[in-house]
């Protein structure tokens, strides 16, 4: 018979479920609002109870299942299953998430960055189509990404697929990490505002954006790419500016990596197209001739599924 797999997205506002085949089709999902009150203690607890909960439900037992995957911000530490630095779920120290999991649930358990699942959910079923070179990068409120090659992740020491923090403007602005010029502080969600921002101040033409920046109305990286879609001559200011940036960071993983596929998803691809073929313009300017033929720029097809697919995926390694 067929083992099950679990798949768990941790993110700080929402805990995504599912329970997949081990081809990955989702047969269950649930979802309940991350607790991060008291620096996050309620978090493992909460997964366990829920996972426990849904197996009753179902009437299903461990036993049937390969393991359970998990996705977590912050750093986590793959070999003890620890996770440090995901300030967003309040975790200011070191948390024991493998140990308590396992022993709760009597289920195998693996656990990744949140951004490399993603990676792996999109390479395994989505726009990646199970090829084993694919890198990925999510454009939200930050930038992440996750690079896999030969069909496994890329850890380095820790810290690969930290394509957010490519630095793509020398002395550019300044980023959280400290660092100047990430593709971060240009390509994310609050990038696309900020480059609105100060491209206008030197504008003086005719522009909705320009309007709205001077009247103080709030801004989002949406409102910027659909008047740029209308011609707004300084949405499409910002949008070359952020796609030029963007083209840039996909031609330097191209001509590292050279993977079958470059995808780019998170909320600021839902731009779709109009983002891609400019990023693609850029990218091809950037590439080395032999990347340019053979690496293809793909927008994401997942979506929210993306990182509870990757998670289940990573269970595959205890069959």
């Amino acid at each position: 018979m067929d083992k099950k797999l679990i798949g768990v997205d941790l993110g700080g506002t929402t805990i995504k479920f599912a329970i997949l085949t081990e081809k990955g089709e989702i047969q269950q999902k649930w979802s309940f609002e991350t607790n991060i009150l008291d620096d996050g203690a309620h978090i493992v607890p909460d997964i366990v109870e829920s996972i426990n909960h849904h197996l009753n439900l179902y009437g299903m037992e461990p036993e049937q299942f390969l393991g359970i995957g998990m996705g977590s911000p912050g750093t986590v530490d793959l070999e003890a299953g620890t996770v440090t630095g995901a300030y967003n779920l309040n975790w200011k120290t070191s948390q024991e998430v493998k140990k308590v999991v396992e022993e709760e649930t009597k289920i195998s358990f693996a656990i990744d960055n949140d951004a490399n699942v993603a990676a792996l959910g999109e390479q395994w079923k989505g726009a990646g189509e199970n090829d084993k070179e694919v890198a990925f990068i999510t454009l939200g409120t930050g930038v992440g990404g996750g690079l896999v090659s030969n069909g496994e992740l890329l850890h380095g020491l820790g810290a690969a697929g930290e394509i957010g923090h490519m630095v793509v403007q020398p002395n550019g602005y300044l980023c959280t990490c400290g660092n100047h010029g990430c593709l971060e502080t240009y390509a994310s969600a609050t990038g696309v505002v900020r480059v609105a921002r100060d491209l206008a101040e030197e504008f003086a033409g005719d522009s909705k954006l320009k309007s709205a920046l001077d009247d103080g109305q709030e801004i989002t990286s949406k409102i910027v790419f659909d008047l740029a879609k209308e011609d707004d001559l300084l949405g499409k200011m910002v949008v070359d500016r952020v796609c030029y940036y963007l083209g840039l960071a996909c031609g330097n993983i191209g001509n590292l990596l050279n993977p079958s596929s470059i995808i780019i998803g998170g909320g600021v691809s839902a731009a779709g197209v109009f983002l891609l073929s400019r990023v693609e313009k850029c990218f091809l300017e950037f590439a080395f001739p032999t990347v340019r033929k053979s690496t293809k720029l793909k927008l994401a097809q997942l979506g929210n599924e993306a990182g509870v697919i990757g998670a289940a995926s990573l269970a595959l390694r205890f069959k």
